[in-house]
């Protein structure tokens, strides 16, 4: 018979301890105080049950495999953090339909809201995007958490779209939620010529954002997709003619991002919108320290994908499925050799 240890903690009492923990949900307060012992004694008896088995923790393999997808996105593309929403039980109301695309939407949007409040910072200068993803990203701040940081419009004002989702409106509530300063371009985004353009440009209050572009060390910014279909708000007649659609697709557009359009590599459509649009350059645009990008919805793999290639993005949040068809896409492609974009 092994002889046993009158120094070793009580078998039943490291089992009871566990089950009150883990299962009951009870607090080492809680637990110390029900068994007479010390609280340092229960995290002890905690600590010996996963030592010895009692206790064993497992992630199910759905929520697993968004660990190795964010682990293959950032080596893949040398990404410099990668968030993945596990949106696999959202199928309630059928996948497909736009009240489970939308609950994948606010999943990614709490984690984007999460992200941005573990990372910034009081002296951080953040470029920020409309869209409706961003919009549910401040909706999910925690008013608690104050960081009197400076938030700054990447881009002109789209208020004749949904005003809640116009990047001025957008500026000053997320100001408000981190209790910092904002700044926002107090014009339209879009101009009918590029002399109009730069005549703005040179106005006093445009100019001094524009300066405010200069000191912007991260961005935040959803994605507007057109490839495979044109699913971007931008690609609507309220915002583009017919003939700067037709000019944008002769130029292999994928996708945009803080107004500019790109193609499949990532690199910028030369037209005539880049003169005519209130927004960052491009080129500035690309040298942000931190471009946090958040997409939802497996229609936006081929513009996330893209936009990768373009090194267009640091930090993605996505859900699960998107993550997935990004990486599908990425092994057709480069190890395949499948020309992914043959539509276009």
């Amino acid at each position: 018979m092994t002889e046993l240890n009158k120094y070793e903690q009580s078998s039943f009492l490291i089992i009871k301890v566990s089950y009150m923990y883990y299962i009951s949900g009870l607090s080492q307060n809680e637990i110390a105080k029900e068994l007479n012992i010390s609280v340092t004694t229960v995290s002890r008896l905690l600590k010996k049950g996963r030592e010895k088995n009692v206790i064993e923790f497992v992630i199910r393999d759905p929520f697993v495999k968004c660990l190795k997808q964010e682990k293959k996105l950032k080596t893949i593309f040398g990404l410099k953090d990668v968030v993945i929403a596990p949106a696999v039980d959202i199928q309630s109301v059928g996948e497909d339909s736009k009240e489970s695309k939308d609950n994948v939407k606010k999943l990614v949007a709490l984690e984007a809201a999460r992200y941005l409040q573990r990372i910034i910072k009081e002296d951080d200068v953040l470029g920020i995007t409309w869209g409706s993803t961003i919009y549910y990203m401040i909706n999910y701040l925690n008013p608690a958490q104050r960081i009197p940081a400076t938030f700054v419009t990447l881009h002109g004002s789209l208020s004749y779209y949904v005003n809640e989702w116009d990047v001025r409106t957008l500026i000053r509530r997320i100001a408000k939620a981190f209790s910092g300063k904002n700044y926002s371009l107090p014009t339209n985004a879009l101009m009918s010529s590029s002399k109009l353009a730069q005549m703005l440009k040179r106005e006093k209050d445009v100019k001094k954002v524009y300066e405010m572009f200069k000191k912007i060390n991260i961005s935040i910014s959803g994605m507007g997709s057109l490839y495979p279909e044109l699913n971007s708000i931008l690609s609507k007649p309220d915002y583009l003619s017919p003939k700067d659609l037709k000019n944008l697709q002769s130029k292999n557009v994928v996708g945009d991002i803080a107004l500019h359009f790109f193609d499949r590599n990532g690199i910028e459509c030369q037209t005539d919108l880049i003169d005519r649009t209130i927004s960052m350059n491009f080129e500035d645009f690309k040298k942000i320290d931190q471009k946090i990008t958040i997409a939802s919805g497996v229609e936006k793999a081929y513009t996330a994908y893209s936009a990768l290639k373009g090194h267009l993005i640091d930090t993605l949040i996505v859900d699960n499925q998107l993550a997935g068809k990004i990486l599908e896409l990425y092994h057709q492609e480069k190890e395949l050799g499948i020309d992914i974009y043959h539509n276009i």
